[in-house]
């Protein structure tokens, strides 16, 4: 139970009237509470000079990563990922389609960012609002950018038929870097996915689906988003919270792949960066990519087949 405000009469001590002041003692915890919401930025600022953060991290640390595969048993690839509080989890179906006209020989991948009121008071009911928008673009452009998955490994029969994924990533629980949580979950939910083989039975023009023979997805690279803030136009931090993006000048997300090579680059707006910065930024996300896939590996060695 947290301490209640303790008011100390000197006066009321023997001895102390002499003294001539009265000494009052308030808990601490109350006046950083009033500070940090009257005046939120300058709170953080305290914290920033002092090269540390409210949470207790550094400026350049990340909040802890968890990741669960095979979370939903509906579902033919699934994840859950943990940013600190943020919560993304991440479902793929597969399903039949015939292959686009203008590319015979591919097939799909369908993602949508779902932010719904549960994971914040931020978000409202009714059609996505334009954060998540924006995050199911961005994903799209990583899958497309990074090549993760070649949709011509997609393509069962081509100009006949073709496999479509639809990767549903929903927040549960939002406290800020919901890119960097949505690839991850993204990733993580792929690496899950077995598909049955189909054949086309050459009378019938049918597809025959053998349940008893999968085979997980070739994934091609493996795509990292590292996500940093900006304070005053100069400052960084990785891995921003909710409260953190508020506040901040900007934001900025790459994607790195294994073999540090840029698959995208997301920047909405906000303080511009020096090509030093930027560079540091680059050079950051290719450590943080090397610290994901050391967890992935370990969670897919882990994993046991259905």
């Amino acid at each position: 139970m947290k301490s209640q405000v303790q008011v100390v009469d000197m006066y009321a001590i023997p001895g102390a009237s002499c003294c001539g002041f009265i000494f009052r003692h308030i808990n601490v915890d109350i006046i950083l509470t009033c500070f940090r919401t009257v005046e939120p930025l300058e709170y953080y600022r305290r914290f920033l000079k002092e090269n540390c953060r409210p949470d207790g991290r550094e400026l350049g640390e990340f909040r802890t990563t968890t990741v669960n595969i095979g979370s939903i048993s509906t579902a033919d690839g699934s994840a859950l990922v943990k940013l600190g509080n943020t919560t993304v989890i991440c479902g793929v179906k597969a399903e039949f389609a015939a292959p686009p006209t203008d590319a015979p020989d591919k097939g799909y991948i369908v993602p949508n960012v779902d932010l719904p009121p549960l994971c914040s008071s931020r978000f409202r009911a009714g059609p996505p609002g334009e954060e998540a928008q924006v995050a199911s673009q961005f994903i799209a452009d990583v899958i497309e950018n990074s090549q993760i998955i070649q949709k011509e490994d997609l393509c069962i029969s081509p100009g006949k038929l073709a496999w479509v994924l639809y990767c549903d990533l929903i927040c549960l629980d939002y406290d800020g870097n919901i890119l960097d949580a949505c690839t991850f979950a993204l990733l993580a939910a792929l690496k899950n996915v077995q598909l049955p083989e189909v054949t086309i039975n050459e009378e019938t023009a049918l597809a025959q689906v053998n349940l008893k023979k999968k085979n997980y997805l070739n994934i091609r690279t493996h795509p990292v988003a590292t996500s940093f803030a900006v304070f005053d136009d100069t400052l960084l931090i990785v891995d921003p919270t909710g409260e953190e993006e508020r506040l901040a000048t900007g934001t900025l997300t790459v994607v790195m792949d294994e073999e540090s090579k840029l698959c995208c680059l997301h920047k909405p707006g906000g303080s511009g960066l020096t090509g030093a910065k930027l560079q540091d930024c680059m050079s950051r996300a290719v450590t943080r990519h090397k610290e994901v896939k050391k967890l992935m590996d370990e969670v897919i060695k882990s994993m046991k087949p259905k």
